[in-house]
């Protein structure tokens, strides 16, 4: 009979958020597949687990996937971790999963650790609704794309960002998404966690007095206000028109209906007048 891939979360940071169903998992299997064999070493060797391991990365995933699966078909089990966290968010591990569930094999997450939700539960920002993206690109350009693709979205953002690029990030967000609140969680669960509450520009400045930053960043961004969105100009136009057409002119139909709506009477001209 073939055998179960497992999905094992691992602690972020303080080795003690490892659960103990994680711990019976990883003696219990024939192998773990990791992204760096020498950093999950140090987790085994701390709890006593001396189970095979084998490298499991982005550049060797297409090949290694296959030969995974092959060996849970022959009848071993075994499972995927990332270096940190829940294996597969913004880590490889989808291609076996993906191979594994297309050959009918068992696959079983072990939840545990993740960063973006202990961010999330820890910054203050809305938790009813939120979106989570995964690292930024590494150019501001994109960045700024990807932030304006975000503009309008009624939840709390969610992204990992490098320590190195963290304050051209913010840089961004502000250049893009003004004042709106936003959350640096840093270090989770490690001796040095902190959160920085406050608006892009704000944070940046507190970051940019430290001589440098460092460690893991969540960076997480609060949902448009109402001032935040962009006014609905099309259907302003439309009730301009109408006025228009009741003998009103130009500039006043576009003076009341921008105080009704409480949008730019610049803006509104613009529209009306293209």
């Amino acid at each position: 009979m073939a055998g179960t891939l497992y999905l094992v979360a691992t602690p972020i940071g303080n080795l003690e958020d490892i659960t103990l169903r994680a711990l019976r998992v990883l003696r219990e299997v024939d192998w773990i597949a990791c992204e760096d064999t020498r950093q999950t070493r140090k987790l085994l060797d701390h709890f006593g687990i001396s189970t095979k391991l084998v490298s499991y990365h982005e550049h060797n995933e297409a090949a290694r996937a296959a030969e995974l699966v092959k060996q849970i078909e022959a009848g071993s089990s075994g499972a995927l971790v990332s270096d940190a966290g829940t294996p597969l968010i913004s880590d490889p591990g989808y291609r076996v999963v993906a191979a594994a569930i297309s050959s009918g094999i068992a696959v079983v997450p072990i939840p545990g650790a993740s960063a973006a939700l202990a961010a999330l539960a820890g910054s203050g920002l809305g938790t009813d609704a939120f979106h989570f993206r995964g690292f930024l690109p590494p150019r501001s350009a994109a960045r700024r794309k990807a932030f304006e693709s975000l503009k309008d979205a009624d939840c709390t953002l969610i992204f990992y960002e490098a320590p190195h690029r963290i304050l051209e990030a913010l840089e961004d967000i502000e250049a893009v998404l003004g004042s709106r609140p936003v959350v640096v969680a840093r270090e989770l669960t490690k001796i040095h966690e902190e959160f920085l509450r406050g608006t892009a520009s704000e944070i940046r400045l507190q970051l940019a007095a430290r001589p440098s930053v460092k460690g893991e960043i969540t960076l997480l961004i609060g949902r448009a206000s109402a001032e935040d969105k962009p006014a609905d100009l099309s259907s302003a136009e439309d009730e301009v028109r109408q006025l228009e057409q009741t003998g009103l002119s130009r500039m006043d139909a576009i003076k009341r209906v921008a105080r009704t709506r409480g949008i730019p009477k610049r803006d509104l001209y613009r529209k009306v007048i293209s």
